[in-house]
């Protein structure tokens, strides 16, 4: 448990590190596959019932989430994969 709480220090102090807020712009070619399996990896993780995921979790502000919810939402528009995401969502639910 010790090493949980400094390790959730160290992510707590890099987070509010000088010049984390800033947007950088990223120039970069991801292929279709690697962008589905992204929004997958992000979106399991985010529902997570693992507790070093939900204490991660907890230590990043709620915006910040959003934001890379966000992200992961405009990745898959941009590849034309929202709709393939979906039914890959369902077909996980059932």
């Amino acid at each position: 448990m010790a090493t949980t709480n400094v390790l959730g220090k160290v992510y707590e102090t890099l987070l509010c590190s000088p010049g984390m807020n800033e947007a950088v712009k990223i120039d970069v070619k991801v292929s279709r596959k690697a962008i589905l399996l992204l929004s997958s990896v992000l979106d399991r993780n985010m529902n997570a019932d693992n507790p070093n995921i939900k204490e991660l979790l907890e230590l990043v502000p709620a915006e910040d989430i959003t934001e890379l919810e966000t992200f992961a939402q405009d990745c898959l528009k941009k590849a034309g994969l929202t709709e393939l995401n979906e039914k890959v969502k369902s077909l996980q639910a059932k």
